[in-house]
């Protein structure tokens, strides 16, 4: 097994370089970079206003607005809606962002500093990259959790259930349910739940924004946990309501591959309640694949597929950071994030691995090649 952990270990490398490489070209190819950015924004056409650059635009970078106005030469023509600015004020913005540098360069720099840990500081923010991701992780980290086990706690009883009673009217009506949950987009039914429970148009029962409430401070330590819960249950009905589908069609058709086996023939047999046979024998079997898959959901539930969510709420998370930062074309937060998830989502897929042997010890990957 520590072979093979080295082995998964060593192929991390490659495999997140290759993903930086891709999208870092990909983005580099997209129009309106940084310099077109603050480009719009000396121009007053930004659509987004509140963001800012290391010093203001008009003083800090060393050259007058009122200067703008002279012919640009070839530096200028190279972005959009720089013609007529001047071709020192591009090329201190080159210099400034880092764009001076030849294309590999800036990418090696970018990782060299990646590998340390270094992620440099936000284009448009006061704020290191890291300081930003730690502020805005408990939201996600708050949505990540709760979904996770809302859902496997729900899932795997009902994907259970649904086993056992194969074919039967239960079976039928649930698996409309949740086909029906899956189908829904989350964000609209978060609109619904606004609506409906929010003080949208009916009842006034929860929050409508925020993760606390504005006083939560001052509050006791068992009326802040209430808080808490208060303002997470919409964001989290609507982050669960697709999510039990996958898991619960994924537990029933584990559970009946394992009590069509004939251990199980053998085990009613002897004797064995089928309440034995089901939990004592066939559990164990039919829950490797749900439970080695637990690291790789949390992680896909707690970094993805939250932005709208947050949106709607009013929750300050690494989704609306994340979308931000790719409208601002803010390229420390898009790769620095991007780095740290995708590897952070490469070492959760090695302890998928290793968990499969924890379930089940006859599991030998040292026999396999990744």
């Amino acid at each position: 097994m520590l072979a093979y952990i080295i082995r998964r270990l060593l192929l991390i490398v490659p495999t997140l370089f290759g993903i930086m490489v891709v999208n870092f070209l990909i983005v580099q190819i997209a129009p309106g970079g940084p310099i077109e950015q603050m480009i719009a924004r000396v121009q007053g056409t930004a659509v987004e206003a509140t963001a800012r650059i290391s010093g203001s635009a008009s003083g800090d970078t060393g050259v007058n607005v009122q200067q703008h106005g002279q012919t640009g030469g070839d530096s200028g023509n190279r972005y959009r809606g720089a013609q007529g600015l001047d071709p020192v004020f591009i090329k201190q913005l080159e210099k400034e962002f880092g764009f001076d540098k030849p294309l590999p360069e800036r990418f090696f720099h970018m990782m060299s500093n990646y590998v340390m840990f270094d992620f440099g500081s936000s284009y448009f923010r006061d704020r290191r990259v890291v300081d930003l991701v730690i502020e805005k992780m408990p939201v996600s980290i708050s949505l990540g959790i709760w979904t996770t086990l809302i859902v496997y706690l729900v899932s795997i009883p009902l994907g259970i259930a649904k086993a056992v009673r194969d074919g039967q009217p239960f079976d039928v009506w649930t698996s409309g349910v949740v086909i029906v949950g899956y189908a829904i987009p989350g964000f609209l039914f978060a609109v619904l739940l606004i609506v409906v429970f929010a003080g949208g148009r009916y009842l006034d029962w929860f929050p409508l924004r925020g993760l606390v409430s504005d006083n939560w401070s001052s509050l006791p330590w068992y009326k802040q946990a209430l808080d808490y819960l208060w303002h997470m249950v919409l964001p989290v009905l609507a982050m669960v309501i697709g999510g039990f589908a996958g898991l619960t069609m994924l537990t029933k058709n584990s559970f009946l591959e394992e009590i069509g086996k004939q251990y199980v023939v053998t085990a009613r047999a002897k004797g064995l309640s089928e309440r034995h046979v089901l939990y004592g024998h066939v559990f164990r079997n039919a829950m490797l694949i749900v439970i080695a898959g637990f690291p790789g959901a949390f992680i896909g539930i707690l970094f993805t597929g939250a932005m709208l969510i947050e949106v709607i709420f009013s929750l300050d998370g690494l989704g609306l950071l994340g979308f931000e930062a790719a409208i601002n074309r803010d390229y420390p937060v898009m790769f620095g994030t991007l780095y740290f998830f995708t590897l952070l989502g490469l070492v959760m897929n090695l302890v998928g691995d290793v968990t499969y042997v924890m379930v089940d010890p006859r599991i030998d990957f040292d026999s396999r090649s990744v």
